[in-house]
């Protein structure tokens, strides 16, 4: 079953999932020590931001580790892309506004 990336990461433990493989490949075990539910937990975890391909798996020996993917990072940064060029301008628009209004007499 293919996931859908946006839900992936709205879980907060697979957002520091994420954020902790941007700093280097670890193990399963090595992630599961960094929170407090179940290595069975933090495995499903992986196994959905591997289906959305936010992550990938490499085997060294017995071992698996797992790698952050910062081009589907960037595939999710460019769609978003516009939506923040849209409200740095709403943002930015107001601001003069606000401006304009608290120097005028």
């Amino acid at each position: 079953m293919r996931r859908d990336v946006f839900q992936a990461i709205a879980d907060p433990t697979r957002r520091a999932i994420l954020s902790l493989l941007a700093l280097h490949a670890m193990t399963p075990n090595a992630l599961a020590e960094h929170f407090s539910s179940s290595r069975q937990a933090v495995s499903k975890h992986i196994k959905i931001l591997a289906e959305c391909q936010l992550v990938n798996q490499q085997e060294a020996g017995r071992e698996i580790y797992y790698h952050f993917n910062p081009q589907k990072m960037k595939e999710i940064a460019d769609w978003l892309q516009p939506f923040q060029q849209m409200w740095d301008d709403k943002l930015n628009n107001l601001d003069s506004l606000l401006h304009n209004l608290k120097t005028k007499p």
